[in-house]
């Protein structure tokens, strides 16, 4: 009896014993558990350089009344295209139909007595010479003359204002586009000193996308690119991208083609000009995006973003050494992308091997079996 209970009893501390042993640990117990494994190495490589930016149509135009009067109608709805010389607003504004009538009404005045003072002067013209009167009557009938002619020329022009303002009250798009908002409603009071445009009209065929360099990037970027000129410099750029507000990449491609001659003294920063086609009106003014400027780096030691893992604000990766064992190690990477992968500044050489899955189940001299993977099935 005995005997069976001995043998009972060891075998449970065995069970025990075997149970307290990690699976992944290669301490004879059991087999090494497999990881995805991948050896950095250097390579040709494409950073994509990020930039927060505002976008502005090739043409904001202001559309804002040059008469006092009430929107009779408005011909366009907010986002129509219009096209230049496209009638928008019509204003009512009586008061200037009424200075025309006022205005041909002098005119008829003006002409009569311009008349009459020609006939005076006809008149006394040949007493003068037959010294029938003076002289001075003579000059005093052509002063009249001229007063008349200058009431008649003033008279003239009045109706060419009241014309011109009665050609206000209609209004067209000065330029091709597309309409803004439309802040008034037909019966609203407006003037040339309302705050708030009747509408905004954007040509957005081409967009502007504005950015900025601080002034250390912008000393960089001189540096870098050849010419004489920062113009010269800035045609070595390559062709930039816009990544739009829900992460989508905008199909055509943009060229950087202005820079600011200033410096910003509150921000310190310089501001860009990238331009892009828009041929279907995807982008608007006032939208923003992120612009993206590729930077080829001949030979950079590429590290899968998913290999990384974070421990107190360090950015840390597993190493594999030749025996299968992991251990924790710190590295330091570039602020840029290549696509997935960081590119490492310090902490790894070419042909360490990095666990790329599962890190949160290791640690430290834990022994594992690697499976080598390429650089495509490590992302």
């Amino acid at each position: 009896m005995k005997n069976r209970i001995i043998i009972m009893l060891s075998g449970t501390l065995g069970i025990m014993a075997s149970c307290s042993n990690p699976p992944e640990a290669n301490n004879g117990a059991g087999q090494p558990q497999e990881y995805p494994v991948y050896a950095v190495q250097n390579s040709q490589a494409t950073l994509l350089a990020s930039y927060p930016a505002s976008l502005e149509g090739e043409q904001n135009v202001e559309i804002r009344p040059k008469v006092d009067g009430y929107i009779s109608q408005i011909y366009v709805d907010e986002g129509a295209t219009v096209k230049k010389g496209q009638l928008l607003f019509k204003i009512d504004a009586p008061q200037y139909q009424q200075e025309v009538i006022t205005a041909n009404a002098s005119i008829k005045s003006a002409e009569a007595e311009v008349n009459a003072a020609k006939l005076q002067v006809a008149n006394i013209t040949p007493l003068v010479k037959k010294e029938i009167v003076t002289g001075t009557a003579l000059q005093n009938a052509q002063y009249n003359l001229q007063a008349k002619e200058a009431q008649l020329a003033q008279a003239r022009a009045t109706l060419a204002n009241a014309k011109t303002n009665i050609g206000y009250t209609t209004i067209v798009s000065p330029a091709a586009g597309v309409v803004g908002k439309l802040p008034n409603k037909p019966g609203s009071l407006v003037s040339p000193s309302s705050p708030v445009p009747l509408t905004t009209v954007s040509n957005i065929q081409k967009i502007y996308a504005y950015f900025s360099f601080d002034e250390k990037q912008f000393l960089e970027f001189s540096a870098k690119y050849p010419g004489k000129s920062i113009s010269e410099k800035i045609k070595q750029l390559p062709a930039v991208s816009l990544v739009l507000s829900d992460g989508m990449v905008y199909p055509e491609k943009g060229r950087i083609e202005t820079v600011n001659g200033l410096i910003d003294n509150q921000t310190g920063s310089v501001s860009f000009r990238a331009t892009f086609p828009n041929p279907l009106g995807t982008l608007r003014s006032g939208g923003s995006a992120t612009l993206q400027i590729p930077v080829s780096i001949a030979s950079a030691l590429l590290l899968p973003q998913k290999a990384t893992f974070e421990v107190q604000g360090r950015k840390m990766v597993y190493v594999v050494n030749e025996k299968g064992m992991v251990k924790g190690k710190e590295v330091q990477v570039m602020d840029l992308f290549a696509g997935n992968d960081y590119v490492v500044k310090d902490g790894l050489k070419a042909g360490d091997r990095v666990v790329t899955d599962g890190m949160g189940n290791l640690k430290d001299s834990v022994t594992i079996k690697p499976v080598p993977v390429t650089n495509g099935s490590a992302h």
